[in-house]
Parts: C-alpha cells; structure tokens; sequence
C-alpha cells in the first residue's frame, strides 16, 4: 500500500467513478427525454466535464502543491464558509450518486430474480439498503479489502459493455441499421445533457487523493481526459444500441432497466441475464468508490473545522464515523426517493459545482486562451442548470418540487452550520433588544 497510484490505476478509479451511473443508473431517464438522440445528450455533457476538467486543473496548477477542489475555493477566493458549502455539497452530492446507484442496484436484481416484493413489502428497496450497507462494512475493514474489490468490478463492467455495445452495434447494422435521430433535433437533447451530468462524475476524486498518486500534477491531468473522452466514448456507443435496440416505448416503461431489454433482441435471454448481472458488479463498483472516496473527503473536511466534530474518530484512521453517516443518508434516500429525483438532485449538485470552480478559473484566468474554456464550463452549467429545473417543472412537477425541496434543505443546513455563530449572535442582540424595549 506504500506505493503511489500510476496513470492506468488513476484511469481505473476514474472510470470506475462514473461508468456505474451512465450507463446502468441514468440511461433510461435520459432516453426518455430524448430518445434516439441519447448519444448527444452524453457528448454535450462530456464537453461540459471536460470544460470543467480543464478549470479544476487550471486552479491546481495555479497552486503552489496540489489541493484538492475545496482548497481552491479558500486560496483563490479567501472564503472558508463558501469553501465549506462547496465541500459539504460534494458531500451531499456523492450521497445523491450513492443512492441512485443503490436504487439501480435494487431495479436490476428485482428484474433478474424475477420476484418484486417478499409478501407486503416490495424488494427493491431493501435490497438498496442492504447494498449500501454491504458496501459500508466492506470499507470498514480497510482500504486494501475496497482497493481489491474495486479492481475485479471496473474491469468486469467495462469488458461486458464494450461487448455488448459492439455486439449490438453489429447487429443493429445488419438488421436495419441504426438511427441517429438527427431528424428530432431539439432541446430534448439539452434538457437530457443535464440529467445525464451526474454520469460524468467521478474524474474530480483524483484531486482528491493526490498525495498518494505518482506525480501528481501530469498523471491526474493525463487520467482526468483520458477517462472522461473514454467514458463519453462508451456512453455514445451504448446509447445509440440501447435506443435503438430497445425503442422508446420499452425504455420508458423499463427506465431502470434499460439495457438490459435492449440486450435481449441480439443475445435472448442469456442477453438480458448478463447485461442484470454486469449492472449488479457495475452499480456495486461505482457505490464502493464513491463511498470509499466520499468517507476520506469527509474525514479531511473534519480535520479542516468543515464539518462536526462529532464524525471525528480518534480511535482508528479509517473515517468509520463518516463511512456510516454517508452510509445511512444514502441508503435512506434509495430507499425513499424516485429515480428521476435522486438523478436529477445529483446532477444538479454537481452542475452547480464544477460551473462554480469554472467560474473561479475564468476570474483567475492568465490570459484570453486560458479564459475560453472556463467560460464555456460557466456558461454550460448556468444552462445546464435552467434547462434541468425547467423541465420538471413543465414535464415533472413532482420531481421538481422534490428536488427544489431537497436543494432548499440542503443549502439551509449549510448555511445554518457555517453561519451558526452570526446566527446566534444576531438572534442574542435581537433579544437584548426586545428586553431592553420591555
């Protein structure tokens, strides 16, 4: 365990970071808005990663050592409560991925055991909770347990992708050929770009684990581009087979399912059985990196006064204390919340983010060529941002008022933490106030 991360494992932690909530967790839902033109919908919001790939790089390089995405917010715009928001909404929003991985996890073992409730009590949802709490006591153990774990799980899904998308792909063309859905241009694909953000996360953790990458600064520039242009890469591929493979009606009525009904017209059953199975291995990897990844964040946010002191564990220096929080939030949302709401408040989480720190790059910006793509990550995001909210209020309005409920919740508890001590000071003199008056 004392050596440092290479360029193929750094690859490996990325993908193994988003590949799991492309594909499995938020295909269907992104079909659904945009049908045939899905694969577009995921190169726009490729572009969008990169461009705040590009930003997040740009401010590591402006540090003097390598800092993780909340110590960019503290050196360049001198705000340890705005630093703060920005680490406890990474937080949240790996909560959010944790659960809509879970409840993926849930839909495709239902679907693949054939049997949706134990007598009264439906079995997907249980079957979330005790995915994550799985996950939760593996990490317990250690690193090494999570390390090897996650190794076995990346290489697995992405062997069965590719598979299945060049296997359908083939079939596709020899059967009629495949659409693109260049005819149906809209804002179905803008709209979908959005949702499908949260596929795109999982790069921005190797910033934060640097110090125990090989040469940081060149291997996680070089991993960042090569996972997201690959992931970008898989997630057109699969698209366009799924979509065209399965059709609109079936993804719609099947959205936690998608690819594997789009399996069966090429592979049959066996199709569909292995496509459940590689969703299992690909939804459980992306929970244990997340978790894995997540617990660490938040230990240093302990560390750093960030988050309660409460989570701190002097007894060991593994993070148990945040392992089981994050652990018990996520699996509560599974358990409660829709697909389309947990995918959407994730998404809008990290659209939030990286459209923030693409904003800081572009002020902190060294010259114009350095200030273009910044722009085009701030301006993607503000849009990105619109165009999600936009649609559920018009197409989803329960959706809407869950996630916009979920996001008031979660910026007030933010903002009752880091400003608790003007809070009280202010609600103190408000009462010498109205007892002097009396």
């Amino acid at each position: 365990m004392s050596e440092k991360v290479g360029l193929p494992e750094a690859v490996s932690m990325a993908v193994g970071g988003m590949v799991g909530g492309g594909i499995f967790a938020v295909l269907g839902v992104v079909a659904t808005s945009s049908g045939t033109l899905a694969w577009a919908a995921f190169v726009v919001a490729g572009l969008l990663a990169l461009s705040a790939g590009y930003s997040l790089l740009q401010l590591n390089g402006l540090c003097e050592q390598p800092r993780t995405p909340v110590g960019y917010v503290q050196q360049f715009a001198d705000d340890t409560t705005l630093s703060g928001i920005v680490g406890w909404t990474f937080v949240f929003g790996y909560v959010g991925t944790m659960a809509m991985y879970a409840h993926a996890f849930g839909g495709y073992f239902t679907r693949l055991v054939g049997v949706s409730s134990l007598g009264s009590v439906p079995l997907s949802p249980a079957v979330s909770v005790l995915t994550v709490a799985s996950f939760v006591g593996l990490n317990v153990f250690g690193a090494h347990a999570s390390g090897r774990a996650e190794d076995a799980l990346v290489g697995l899904k992405v062997a069965i992708l590719l598979l299945f998308g060049v296997g359908g792909a083939a079939y596709g063309a020899t059967h009629g050929g495949l659409s693109f859905g260049l005819s149906n241009v809209g804002v179905g694909p803008l709209v979908a770009a959005a949702i499908s953000f949260v596929a795109f996360e999982g790069w921005e953790l190797l910033l934060f684990d640097q110090e125990s990458i090989e040469d940081p600064r060149e291997t996680v520039k070089k991993a960042i581009y090569i996972s997201i242009v690959g992931a970008t890469a898989l997630y057109v591929l699969v698209a366009l087979v799924t979509t065209n493979l399965a059709g609109t009606q079936a993804i719609t009525q099947h959205a936690e399912t998608a690819l594997a009904v789009a399996a069966r017209p090429f592979l049959g059953q066996a199709g569909f059985v292995l496509i459940s199975i590689a969703a299992l291995f690909s939804t459980g990897s992306a929970i244990n990196a997340t978790l894995f990844s997540s617990a660490r964040l938040s230990k240093r946010l302990v560390a750093d006064d960030l988050l309660p002191s409460r989570l701190r564990d002097e007894s060991t220096d593994e993070p148990i204390r945040p392992l089981f929080t994050l652990g018990v939030l996520a699996a509560a949302f599974a358990s409660l919340g829709s697909l389309d709401a947990i995918s959407s408040f994730a998404s809008l989480a990290f659209i939030t983010i990286f459209g923030g720190l693409s904003f800081l790059a572009f002020r902190e910006r060294e010259d114009a060529w350095t200030a273009v793509i910044p722009a085009v990550g701030t301006v993607g995001a503000a849009g990105s941002v619109t165009a999600l909210l936009w649609h559920l209020f018009r197409a989803e309005r329960g959706t809407f008022w869950t996630v916009l409920l979920l996001a008031i919740i979660v910026v007030g508890v933010e903002l009752l933490y880091f400003e608790r001590d003007a809070i009280v000071s202010e609600a103190q003199s408000v009462e010498t106030r109205v007892e002097s008056e009396l």
